[in-house]
């Protein structure tokens, strides 16, 4: 009877330890940096801000191109433009929107691994 409870507390013991690495790990098993993760969470909060210049200073600050953001960040399932205007930030949005250009092509061949998730 010790036994089983020993082997049970033991397979608990290891079962915790495994589920705490691999939520502290969830970033790097998606392949993504903590530098990058945390470069897309203030890029998505600087254009939920409806603050263009602390916008453009993030997106700067990162070096990244407005165009590049506007292409393939989503913030939390959403496209980057649509998620600041869903949040009332319509004058990043329309930065964004601008950014793309006048034409509106749609490319069907783009894999969602080109897109750059990340939910905050």
């Amino acid at each position: 009877m010790n036994t089983t409870k020993l082997t049970l507390t033991t397979t608990t013991g290891a079962l915790i330890i495994a589920s705490s690495l691999l939520l502290s790990s969830g970033v790097q098993a998606a392949g993504m940096s903590n530098y990058m993760e945390t470069a897309l969470i203030d890029v998505c909060k600087a254009a939920k801000s409806n603050n263009t210049i602390r916008f453009h200073n993030t997106v700067d600050g990162y070096r990244l191109k407005t165009k590049t953001v506007a292409l393939k960040v989503v913030c939390n399932g959403e496209n980057i433009s649509e998620f600041a205007a869903n949040n009332g930030a319509n004058k990043t949005a329309e930065r964004l929107n601008d950014s793309l250009g006048d034409v509106s092509i749609e490319d069907i061949a783009l894999n969602d691994s080109d897109k750059l998730y990340v939910n905050f």
